[in-house]
């Protein structure tokens, strides 16, 4: 493992581990349609489009908030079909791990808007327009929540049909969307794109190529910094994608950093675009294994990945875990990780659509 893929493991792990704190603009367009909870807090979110694809004139576009069970506020946008009729199947989308919701996620729920679900796509808890301190943390069980909070919030709705409601979880957040449907009954139905396990990156590096001592060696350093943050009332943040790019930069590094740091992807409010995520949450993913439980789900899970995605083995494994003749998993040729962000040629959107309409009946 070079230096380049090791500093990877610390700095961004998975491309990863700031967004900004909200910015302003008006209030949320849209609570959900029953009681509005004393958890919910009023923040202040963008009220221009701000993605980083265009607006499509098939869906209703709002702003909408919802809280975890941790009483952290969530922000996310909402896309509904036009000339929908009656309660809908619904889907909440979150990912890549260091992304917002103005990025690929809100791409993968406007285009499923399009086909005929009601969609949202959320920042998760610390970052974006999200509430949460300190800002830019991650934690396997919070985040995992924030799933769980998203399908509170979609059972809430009165036009959403509670027995249909599915997740799709992107690069990282696909180990958190199969955490959540291991743990959350009501979700019918999990999409994985691009899957990253986060517990397993951290904790082994890229690759596995973190033995025990290596690991040690990062809990000290990583501890270390806690001590540092601590005395200073600071959060250090790890770095986002590497920019400019090293020489012996791997091929997946440059694929992240065509992505985030060029206007095809770029978004200010993205951690892996900018500063990175607080240093010292790879600790709780070294110490958490996400998918413990993931061998116990029963509902229906797709998992995608591109033939050559340095990442393939994150969803290889993961499915082998997986039990009953609900779960499938589709390699597309050629595709690279990053290709599932954003690329409409490679993204299998119709088998997408075909599997939640076969299995959230």
């Amino acid at each position: 493992m070079n230096r380049i893929a090791l500093n990877m493991c610390i700095a961004f792990s998975c491309m990863c581990m700031q967004g900004t704190a909200c910015i302003n603009g008006e209030m949320m367009v849209e609570q959900s349609n029953k009681t509005k909870s004393v958890m919910d807090k009023e923040l202040n979110v963008t009220k221009e489009w701000d993605k980083v694809f265009p607006e499509s004139d098939k869906v209703f576009h709002s702003k909408v908030s919802f809280h975890n069970r941790y009483g952290i506020t969530l922000v996310a946008d909402l896309y509904v079909p036009k000339y929908a009729d009656g309660p809908l199947p619904a889907l909440a989308v979150c990912g890549p791990f260091g992304a917002v919701k103005e990025q690929s996620s809100g791409l993968y729920a406007q285009t499923l808007a399009e086909r005929g679900f009601l969609t949202i796509a959320f920042d998760p808890s610390f970052t974006g327009e999200s509430g949460g301190e300190p800002r830019f943390v991650a934690s396997p069980d919070i985040n995992t929540e924030d799933f769980c909070a998203a399908v509170d919030y979609l059972c809430s709705r009165s036009d959403v049909d509670s027995e249909r409601i599915g997740i799709i979880g992107i690069c990282g957040w696909g180990g958190f969307a199969l955490n959540a449907a291991a743990v959350d009954t009501r979700i019918k139905a999990t999409v994985t794109s691009t899957m990253y396990d986060m517990s397993r990156v951290n904790a082994n590096g890229y690759f596995d190529a973190m033995d025990e001592d290596a690991r040690y060696e990062l809990r000290k350093e990583l501890n270390a910094q806690r001590s540092e943050d601590y005395a200073k009332g600071t959060y250090a943040l790890a770095g986002g994608v590497v920019d400019p790019l090293p020489s012996d930069a791997p091929q997946f590094v440059r694929d992240y950093h065509a992505y985030y740091k060029t206007p095809r992807g770029y978004h200010k409010r993205s951690l892996n675009s900018n500063g990175g995520w607080n240093r010292t949450s790879s600790l709780s993913f070294i110490n958490m294994p996400l998918l413990a439980y993931s061998d116990e789900i029963r509902s229906a899970v797709l998992m995608i990945h591109g033939e050559k995605a340095h990442s393939r083995y994150f969803s290889e494994d993961a499915f082998k875990k997986l039990k009953g003749d609900n779960k499938h998993l589709l390699v597309l040729p050629g595709a690279n990780h990053v290709d599932l962000y954003d690329n409409m040629d490679v993204i299998p959107f119709d088998r997408i659509e075909r599997f939640f309409r076969e299995y959230m009946k």
